[in-house]
């Protein structure tokens, strides 16, 4: 990797995981019996940020916080993996976010989202960051800050050199504005988000293909679609790739879709190619699956250099 690296900012949610560990998940209306209890430090945006800074990023994290003991949490372990929150807000009336996590023995999980200040951070919280950002900034962003937000985020760097990655997750329960993807560096759905955004159902490598072709169509420049344990299909103007992930054993995926991001923005804030780039985010993301916890199961960057594909 190039010594001198772009800067990653990561606009998005910050939150506190409540994490309960259970044999089965329950169906709606039901109550099972959990497990080992866990709180831990959580939020894609937090996570993703979190994931890059393990992996040797120049991170900047870009968030809202509450002014309560979660917020004091957040930021203090944010500092502590040596991520720059200058950008972060605290708000005196919304709560800090937080989620409710359940998470199976086979490492499925159910998650519930109570965003508190995540929600308040609209586009003037943002301003400064962005007027801020150096030409050659690589921006993360995810769909657990308000959808304007991230739009004018999008609008505002569209035509300059910065390079911005869109997770679009959580998958949207509408269908996102007109223009809303055009002029995207990236962007990294699962099957569900994918199947959401480009209206084809993703199934397979074929069908996935097909919904990123439809997603290039929208303006995005590339596509990743993430397919779990089966890899990502790639899609870019000239080709399409279909990458593997290693072959593990999995007892958590709580996370893994940030690890994969964040992973995916240090690698191409070191100048890699976008398969390099995708390859060595499908192994950080196998590492954190075998492990519990959002936050706590990104790998090292020594970790992710040993793993072979």
């Amino acid at each position: 990797m190039s010594f001198k690296q772009n800067p990653i900012y990561i606009i998005g949610s910050i939150n506190t995981d409540m994490v309960a560990m259970t044999k089965n998940l329950p169906a709606p209306g039901e109550t099972v019996m959990g497990g080992e209890f866990m709180m831990t430090a959580g939020g894609k945006g937090a996570n993703q940020a979190v994931s890059a800074a393990r992996l040797g990023g120049e991170v900047t994290m870009v968030g809202r916080l509450g002014e309560d003991i979660f917020g004091d949490q957040s930021i203090e372990r944010l500092k502590h993996e040596n991520i720059n929150c200058d950008f972060i807000g605290r708000d005196s009336i919304a709560a800090s976010g937080v989620a409710l996590i359940s998470v199976d023995d086979k490492g499925e999980n159910h998650i519930v989202v109570a965003p508190g200040a995540n929600n308040q951070l609209d586009k003037t919280k943002v301003k400064t960051a962005l007027d801020s950002m150096p030409d050659n900034a690589i921006i993360l962003l995810q769909l657990e800050i308000p959808l304007e937000t991230v739009a004018h985020i999008i609008e505002t760097t569209r035509g300059s050199s910065r390079r911005v990655i869109l997770d679009p997750a959580p998958a949207p329960s509408t269908a996102l504005p007109d223009n809303f993807l055009n002029g995207l560096y990236l962007i990294t759905p699962n099957e569900t988000e994918a199947t959401k955004l480009s209206g084809i159902e993703v199934q397979d490598d074929r069908s996935a293909e097909a919904a990123a072709r439809k997603l290039l169509a929208t303006g995005v420049n590339n596509v990743a679609i993430t397919m779990g344990a089966k890899g990502v299909v790639l899609v870019q103007q000239d080709g399409v790739k279909f990458i593997k992930s290693p072959k593990v054993t999995a007892i958590d995926s709580t996370a893994a879709g940030d690890c994969f991001n964040g992973a995916l923005a240090v690698s191409i804030a070191n100048d890699l190619s976008l398969e390099q780039s995708v390859e060595r985010a499908c192994r950080a993301a196998s590492i954190s699956v075998t492990r519990k916890g959002a936050q706590d199961s990104m790998p090292s960057k020594s970790e992710v250099d040993a793993c072979s594909s």
